[in-house]
């Protein structure tokens, strides 16, 4: 791969806003990295737009959310840091499973083909797009053990049920709101115990390739709820064959893998696909009966939390030919006054009126190898 950083034919660097303006920390932080892109492909940093669509094909658009076709200013993944799908469903995760069956309602450009491709990549479960279709879904996975139920547009680990009875999923349907399942989707999984959940990503800007592997991390949110809180992240220079010629535990490897076999059933099954960043949570555990499973759970084919380690190690391996590996950390935490670790820039600090106090930060080091994963 070369180490040139390549500057599209563009005039500048903006983040599209699709759903009105976005909470202060997180404008604080995206502008933090749009800046960093900018400078990455030698470009202005040229501020903010809004709406579903970013038609001047002269701009470098940073989205907040995974784009659905068509869009007339981005035809290469040299045009966007983000993802681009045909069909709203193919942004969410409701593609990682099939539906309950062929009479199940299925949304406009459904297909199949997906998870045929994607194999044991994921975990067994269903998507439903109707309460009765969830119910019947939940209740074959019942059969085996407890079921986790996913809102399919819930974040940071939030819009999540587990479901050990019928009562319960019940309970947990009746809820709802029966026109955002028919529109969004849900998703109906194997619980996994013991879970760990890490990442598997890529991202590709201006010419330059980096992927890693990586674990997140949860925090404590002002509510008390477990949230996301950071992603370490094991970034080289290079494709996902370079990442595995620098991982050498195997369970890790089979993470990378099957993260990598869920990416190649998109390409294939999703006709107009495009993505610049791609991110992977997959989930390792134990199923009722104390088996070890591995699978994806979701993509991230936007910018995410894990971005700002992402694209400071892009930067940094631009800035210096001679690097192929590094660790980079994305941080956050909750509260007034956090301790934050040595090492870590912070991108924004304060009271978010979504959140509560929140410190968002950042942090390079050198390479070290990953924990092992294996028993």
């Amino acid at each position: 791969m070369s180490n040139k950083v390549q500057s599209p034919d563009k005039t500048g660097v903006v983040i599209l806003l699709t759903d009105g303006p976005g909470s202060a920390h997180e404008t604080q932080v995206r502008s933090h990295l749009a800046g960093q892109l900018a400078g990455l492909l030698n470009l202005p940093f040229r501020g903010v737009r809004t709406g579903q669509s970013l038609d001047d094909p002269s701009l470098y658009a940073i989205p907040d959310t995974t784009l659905v076709a068509p869009q007339s200013g981005i035809q290469t993944e040299q045009d966007f840091f983000g993802g681009l799908v045909a069909f709203p469903f193919m942004a969410s995760k409701a593609i990682s499973h099939p539906l309950i069956g062929p009479e199940a309602r299925a949304p406009v450009g459904w297909t199949e083909q997906f998870m045929q491709l994607a194999g044991d990549a994921v975990l067994p479960g269903f998507s439903a797009f109707t309460l009765d279709d969830a119910r019947r879904a939940g209740e074959r996975l019942l059969q085996q053990g407890p079921v986790r139920g996913k809102q399919v547009m819930a974040r940071a680990g939030r819009g999540q049920q587990v479901i050990r009875t019928l009562a319960e999923l019940d309970a947990w349907l009746t809820g709802l709101d029966a026109t955002a399942v028919d529109q969004e989707g849900l998703v109906l999984e194997r619980n996994l115990n013991d879970v760990r959940t890490y990442s598997v990503g890529q991202v590709r800007v201006g010419g330059q390739v980096a992927s890693y592997f990586g674990q997140q991390q949860l925090t404590t949110a002002n509510d008390g709820a477990a949230v996301y809180g950071g992603s370490d992240l094991w970034l080289v220079r290079g494709d996902y064959d370079a990442l595995l010629q620098q991982i050498t535990d195997p369970l890790t490897g089979q993470l990378i893998d099957q993260a990598r076999r869920y990416e190649q059933a998109a390409e294939q099954a999703f006709p107009g696909f495009l993505a610049s960043r791609r991110n992977y949570d997959v989930a390792v555990g134990r199923d009722s009966a104390g088996r070890q499973c591995t699978g994806v759970l979701e993509q991230s084919w936007r910018i995410g939390g894990a971005s700002s380690a992402e694209i400071h190690g892009l930067v940094a391996l631009a800035a210096d030919p001679s690097l192929q590996r590094l660790c980079a950390s994305s941080w956050e935490a909750y509260g007034a006054a956090p301790d934050i670790p040595v090492g870590v820039t912070v991108l924004y600090q304060g009271d978010a009126p979504a959140t509560g106090p929140i410190t968002i930060g950042v942090r390079i080091n050198t390479w070290q190898q990953p924990v092992k994963l294996s028993n």
